[in-house]
């Protein structure tokens, strides 16, 4: 399988450069030549299969020539053999057709593990083939970080570099980076936002110029293809378990950056029946203003109880508009260039293409509480606010009741203690016990200005070869 960029300048490449590569030299995300396609006979055939069977179906002709079955197979079964719970993506029920499928039974407790956990896997098989090191760049808004620290902190050939913002992520995600001792891992905290951060690493990744040519930038952010392309797999999941493919089902996704959502639209092009997908937003709301009025437009970043989502620049929202815009890359380069220096929209047809599949939200963190207390109160189940906000969103959002409606449930509630206590409960939610010790842990980050050079000559001094 061959990957193209977005932006249509770029040259097409493998999976292994792709891996290794994250943004395409044009600015643009790759994105598969074209995508393999299930019948409903296939699908209705992988019922029954353990996750890690379910993962190696629909993910390996996307690495098919560049990994051995055999090493393939191996890796899923590692990764996902870590998790807490067998089912590994375990449903549960909130009320009539309407459940929650739990991401966060991994070992950083956020659905980032689900990719992240296979990425530093991926990235040493394919590190060490080629006696090669990487610095690894990335951004969080508060899980991807210590996902990308777990799933990579055992690899020989990587260094690893996570910008967060400063004091704008829960403790608990804090610690979860800091916390992690290796001499190959490097957290900073910029004094900024989380658009911030991501900026800097789409600038340093466009021009790798600090590193001396003595090494190169890998991404683990979502504009990575193969975060994406781990994330298809428990669409298909949640589907078999509820009846799939013989009926359609709905999805409800939390999201700040789109690559999630994009994920639930990856799969329904590969043949897995979605009649609906909700985007499931906070005030940060730019994804669902463009999709409830065909208006893309950046306001100013706002401090919400669902941190993860406190995103304005959702990178992977570049990767449908490619679909949206017939593939044209030239076009979706046009648009972005304009989304840059104020509002823009599509064409009417192309806006209303993307409606018959997509609906949106937008839950303001009173609501987000409303939320966590009504269900709690309803079901004896705690929510943590990002899924809360799915939740509410596809309540306001479901377009028919006799779709199961499935909102992903992104994080374990331990991580947000401070939305729980908003949200007027007095229980106090538990880490696991892998975890019971996270606030003893000593810390270890930096603290820079909101300066890409700053960032860029910490990296340059910081790495192993340095």
């Amino acid at each position: 399988m061959r990957y193209i960029s977005t932006r249509g300048e770029a040259p097409a490449l493998g999976f292994e450069d792709v891996l290794l590569t994250g943004l395409a030299p044009d600015g643009g995300l790759y994105v598969p030549e074209s995508l393999p396609h299930f019948s409903l006979e296939e699908i209705r055939g992988w019922r029954g299969l353990s996750y890690s069977e379910l993962a190696f179906n629909v993910m390996y002709p996307f690495v098919e020539g560049a990994i051995p079955e055999h090493d393939f197979r191996k890796m899923l079964d590692e990764t996902y053999g870590v998790f807490a719970h067998k089912a590994v993506a375990p449903l549960v029920q909130l009320d009539t057709n309407e459940w929650v499928m739990e991401l966060f039974r991994g070992p950083t407790l956020a659905f980032k593990d689900f990719a992240l956990q296979l990425l530093g896997r991926l990235l040493d098989y394919v590190l060490a083939a080629r006696d090669q090191h990487v610095v690894i760049m990335g951004a969080t808004s508060g899980d991807t970080g210590s996902a990308a620290i777990e799933g990579c902190r055992r690899c020989e050939h990587v260094d690893i570099f996570i910008l967060h913002p400063y004091e704008r992520v829960s403790e608990v995600q804090r610690r979860q980076m800091t916390t992690v001792q290796g001499d190959n891992i490097h957290n900073i905290a910029v004094r900024g936002n989380f658009d911030d951060c991501q900026r800097m690493v789409k600038e340093s990744f466009g021009n790798q110029s600090f590193l001396g040519g003595k090494t190169q930038l890998a991404a683990v952010n979502s504009i990575n293809w193969a975060r994406i392309m781990a994330q298809i797999v428990y669409y298909f999941q949640a589907s078999l378990a509820l009846g799939g493919p013989d009926r359609s089902m709905a999805f409800s996704v939390p999201t700040g950056n789109f690559g999630d959502i994009f994920a639930g639209y990856l799969a329904r092009k590969m043949g897995l029946p979605v009649s609906q997908l909700v985007i499931a937003t906070n005030r940060n709301d730019i994804l669902h203003r463009f999709m409830s009025g065909n208006k893309y437009e950046q306001h100013k970043l706002e401090h919400t109880l669902s941190p993860s989502m406190d995103i304005m620049v959702s990178s992977n929202f570049e990767r449908l508009l490619f679909d949206l815009h017939g593939r044209d890359g030239a076009a979706v380069r046009e648009l972005l260039e304009n989304a840059a220096k104020g509002p823009v929209s599509i064409a009417d047809y192309r806006w209303k293409h993307a409606r018959k599949l997509f609906d949106s939200d937008a839950v303001d963190d009173r609501t987000t509480c409303d939320t966590i207390r009504e269900v709690y109160e309803q079901n004896e189940y705690l929510l943590d606010p990002h899924t809360a906000i799915g939740v509410r969103a596809a309540r306001n959002c479901r377009r028919d009741p006799a779709v199961p409606m499935i909102t992903l449930g992104t994080a374990h509630p331990a991580k947000f203690p401070d939305a729980i206590a908003a949200a007027g409960l007095s229980i106090k939610p538990q880490l696991p016990a892998h975890m019971a010790d996270l606030f003893e842990r000593e810390e270890r980050y930096t603290v820079l200005d909101n300066d890409v050079t700053a960032v860029q000559e910490f990296i340059a001094g910081h790495w192993k070869n340095a």
